[in-house]
């Protein structure tokens, strides 16, 4: 494999997480590696909701660090959520000074609203349900007038590269498009790796997440050995608009935190009697509801022709314009949603510092675990975790390297581009989790997912994104499986409830899982052999 050594630390992804660290770091030399061209294939661009900060006057830190471990089912590590919300306001006014044009008061206050298992309103947003898109902008802005920081697009990680135990550096592809051949990719060795590539929904048959969002990032990690934390926990949005495209759109939370109610076909109301507090219940308790209810055959729907009412189209101006596109009018009709993968809670285990387990690799945003989200993420604590480990990370990096110089900007030779995966091995593996992991679980779905995996893994012909996948597949199944319980956005049909108590974290090896997945698919083999 050709090589090329830089001097800069190289950031792979380009998200709210990737690109703030980018920031946090100059006028050190960085290189972020983006597989698409800045703001189009990140999640972040995709948020809607907003970033949770104690902005308002009568609420505090300490507050929204105790509804972080109130959702969270019992494994929030409540010293990373204290720490967290405390740093949130600031993190908040640095976008701002940025140029993120979060909405305001008309005495310049943060427009605060209020999403599910939150105490009060406190998700600060832009343009209704546009905070995704309004900070990357700011960010895009930055980078674009940062000269420290170098941006490669079209161009994703494929692997880590391991040198006496230490992650030394990340082999690099282009991304082409169908038919391409592929050549060996090219190994850029840097002192330091950030890892900031994404979630995993694209690993199920319905999800929000951006195209190319499915795993990869926590594979490539886990098959250089980085340990994974709390990989069974996939957090499935409620209110997916089922319109027949592929991602679904979103329905923001803060749709039902503006009065908008969930129903069914016959117009009932779909949380009554589940739960206190109804549609703002915590996402794992709404999204089993509306799964239970389109499988009932019940037809949920997102109603809200009473509150918001007409000022959906201007206060949520992204919802409106899909519905308006497929033929609704979310003012006069309600809104057909479905429970879709949205965020990985699990991930690359980080500590404080923004480290995983192999020395070399610091992770931040969806792809690390850091304990802030525990078995259920608060809603809008996604891109606050993003930020603040961002730059945790940036420090923990700038203290453990030589002192900045100047370094040239890599240069790759001519690669031919990375083929995408086969997609019928893509459709296989994304319907194997829907069926086998997806929002209701039980032992036998999941072994016959762990099987399906490997048969899928077998056939991908060491194509490097698809093996990626099926390792965090793989994972997550597997931690899925070993969960004999029920707790957070984790259920086990088959073990209903808590086992009691506040419940441990799962730590797994993708080589520990791999031996799961094999006692699995023996396991499912002979249940076909006894029932031929």
């Amino acid at each position: 494999m050709r090589r090329l050594a830089t001097g800069r630390v190289v950031i792979l992804g380009a998200g709210i997480g990737g690109l703030s660290a980018a920031l946090a770091l100059a006028p050190r030399p960085v290189l972020v590696v983006s597989p698409q061209v800045l703001g189009e294939g990140a999640s972040s661009a995709w948020a809607q909701g907003g970033i949770a900060a104690a902005m308002g006057p009568s609420d505090s830190a300490a507050d929204h660090a105790r509804d972080t471990v109130g959702a969270g089912a019992g494994l929030v590590d409540a010293a990373v959520a204290a720490a967290v919300a405390g740093e949130a306001p600031q993190r908040i006014r640095d976008l701002t000074l940025l140029g993120a044009p979060f909405d305001r008061d008309p005495a310049g206050g943060y427009v605060l609203s209020r999403e599910a298992a939150h105490s009060r309103p406190r998700v600060v947003r832009i343009g209704g349900d546009r905070a995704g898109a309004g900070i990357m902008r700011a960010l895009i802005a930055a980078i674009r007038a940062t000269p420290s920081v170098q941006v490669l697009e079209g161009v994703a990680a494929c692997g880590l590269h391991l040198r006496h135990g230490r992650v030394a550096g990340a082999e690099l592809m282009r991304i082409g498009a169908d038919g391409a051949a592929a050549s060996r990719p090219v190994c850029v060795t840097a002192p330091a790796i950030l890892l900031a590539g994404g979630g995993a929904g694209g690993l199920f048959a319905v999800t929000t997440n951006p195209p190319g969002i499915a795993g990869q990032a926590v594979g490539l990690a886990a098959r250089a050995g980085a340990l994974i934390a709390d990989a069974e926990f996939v957090q499935f949005h409620p209110t997916a608009l089922d319109l027949g495209r592929d991602p679904a759109p979103l329905a923001t939370e803060a749709l039902r935190g503006a009065g908008a109610v969930l129903r069914d076909a016959s117009g009932a109301p779909i949380m009554a009697g589940l739960h206190p507090d109804a549609d703002l219940a915590p996402r794992d308790v709404v999204a089993r509801a509306v799964f239970a209810a389109a499988r009932a055959g019940r037809r949920p729907v997102l109603d809200a022709t009473q509150a918001p009412g007409a000022a959906i189209l201007q206060e949520f101006p992204e919802v409106s314009r899909a519905c308006l596109a497929a033929g609704i009018d979310p003012a006069r009709q309600p809104m057909p949603v479905a429970a879709a993968a949205h965020y990985h809670i699990g991930g690359v285990q980080s500590d404080a510092r923004g480290r995983s387990s192999l020395p070399g690799l610091w992770v931040c945003g969806e792809a690390a675990c850091t304990g802030l989200h525990g078995a259920n993420r608060l809603a809008s604590n996604g891109l606050l975790e993003a930020l603040v480990f961002a730059r945790r990370a940036a420090a923990d990096m700038a203290t453990c390297l030589p002192s900045a110089a100047p370094s040239p900007e890599v240069v790759l030779p001519p690669l031919r581009p990375l083929p995408p995966p086969d997609a019928a091995l893509v459709l296989r593996l994304r319907q194997a989790m829907t069926a086998g992991a997806g929002v209701i679980r039980d032992a036998a779905g999941l072994s016959r997912c762990l099987a399906e995996i490997a048969e899928i893994e077998a056939a991908a012909r060491a194509c490097p994104v698809l093996v990626n996948m099926t390792a965090t597949a793989t994972l997550i199944a597997a931690a899925a499986l070993l969960r004999r319980e029920s707790r957070g956005a984790h259920f086990r049909s088959d073990f209903p409830r808590p086992a009691g108590g506040a419940g441990c974290r799962s730590r797994l090896t993708l080589q520990a899982a791999l031996e799961i997945r094999a006692a699995a698919r023996h396991s499912s083999a002979m249940v076909a052999v006894t029932q031929r």
